[in-house]
């Protein structure tokens, strides 16, 4: 018997018109941004109608004792403020289509450009948010501002990955009220960042309750103070908030005293629960929240004991750690050169810049060493981190 059989070119193919994107995660910094005094990351829009650069006042509390029935000329308390600046940046991306390629395509290719593009700028803005926290205070711009063949640089500060020996050193010695490492105040090497780092084992010095709380001390105590997230002077309640990467996250998660204190204290509801639903943890006034880019970006092998263990930080934040200066907000943009309309392209393009926010304990110094930058608005813990085996 002879079945007929259908040749190859001849066989039915159907092409869908819905695409499968790839995946990209979301801002997980969004809730805690605004342009409210509370926020961790400032958001300001002062360089809207012009100028590359934002001078930020920052102003220390008064401390000194005061007078009593004496005399109080000659005796004033001197105001110290300081002015940090941050420097904008542009950042833009676009797509190239030609009207030949398109009617080529089983889908249609023009509709995916604006989406894509937007993610794209939001995943770009919290890459360099993450890279922010991370990074050293610099009273300098940023080394690649305005760099067209490296795509500028909106990161201010010095990027840890790029930053010597030294300059780590400097800034350990400057935050030495706010720079934890694993699980003790002791496996601090006063002016030897590196040599702190190498103190840190994953048995002692993995991600903690009791780690975070030695982190909320610090917080606490600082000088200059840190401003809580959130607090309730008559209630005696302060709030901060600890971003971690994923693995810092997970060893949180199973740490005993954290996991019990989520599942016996909180709203047992499967939608709320966190043993149900992921999100964040709760612990005495820590809000843990996991940012799992901290990770991809900040993480780093072998830092730590024996040249085996990776390091990796825990950003305990209070209110404005990190500033963020919009020049323009993100808006699409259109090519113009189309050969007689053959050429497409469409674009987004933006200016902002964000830092790491800071002051100095000396501002009358002539150096930023001997000036002494200080984090304004945060506590950096590291803590010995292991990749899933």
């Amino acid at each position: 018997m002879a079945v007929s059989q259908v040749y190859a070119g001849n066989q039915l193919i159907k092409w869908r018109k819905d695409v499968y994107r790839e995946w990209r995660r979301g801002n997980f910094f969004s809730p805690y941004m605004g342009d409210s005094p509370n926020s961790i990351i400032q958001v300001t829009r002062e360089l809207r109608d012009g100028g590359d650069v934002l001078n930020i006042p920052i102003v220390a509390a008064l401390k000194g004792p005061g007078v009593s029935t004496g005399p109080l000329v000659g005796n004033e308390e001197k105001m110290i403020n300081y002015g940090m600046r941050l420097w904008v940046d542009w950042s833009r991306n676009a797509v190239l289509l030609t009207r030949a390629q398109m009617r080529k395509s089983s889908f249609e290719q023009l509709e995916l450009v604006r989406p894509l593009l937007t993610e794209w700028q939001n995943c770009l803005l919290r890459d360099e948010i993450v890279l922010a926290f991370m990074s050293l205070p610099s009273e300098a711009p940023p080394v690649n501002l305005g760099n067209e063949s490296l795509g500028g640089q909106r990161v201010n500060g010095i990027l840890y990955d790029q930053s010597t020996a030294q300059q780590r050193n400097d800034w350990q010695t400057a935050n030495k009220d706010r720079i934890v490492y694993g699980a003790k105040l002791s496996n601090m090497t006063l002016g030897n960042h590196d040599a702190s780092l190498a103190t840190l084992t994953y048995a002692a010095d993995k991600a903690t309750a009791a780690i975070l709380l030695l982190g909320k001390r610090r917080a606490r105590s600082a000088v200059p103070g840190i401003s809580p997230y959130r607090e309730s002077e008559t209630k005696g309640r302060e709030t901060f908030v600890a971003f971690a990467g994923q693995n810092a996250f997970r060893d949180l998660s199973a740490d005993p005293v954290i996991y019990n204190a989520n599942i016996n204290a909180r709203e047992r509801g499967t939608n709320d629960n966190p043993v149900f639903q992921d999100g964040d943890l709760l612990y005495r006034g820590i809000i843990i929240r996991e940012v799992p880019e901290i990770d991809d970006f900040c993480t780093l092998p072998g830092a730590g004991s024996a040249g085996t263990t990776d390091v990796a930080p825990i950003f305990l934040c209070g209110q404005n750690a990190v500033a963020l200066g919009w020049g323009q907000m993100p808006k699409p943009t259109e090519r113009a050169e189309d050969d007689y309309g053959m050429i497409i392209g469409r674009g987004v393009e933006s200016v902002y810049g964000v830092g790491k926010v800071f002051t100095a304990r000396n501002p009358d110094a002539s150096t930023s060493a001997t000036k002494e930058l200080v984090q304004w608005g945060m506590v950096t813990q590291f803590v010995a981190s292991a990749p899933d085996a």
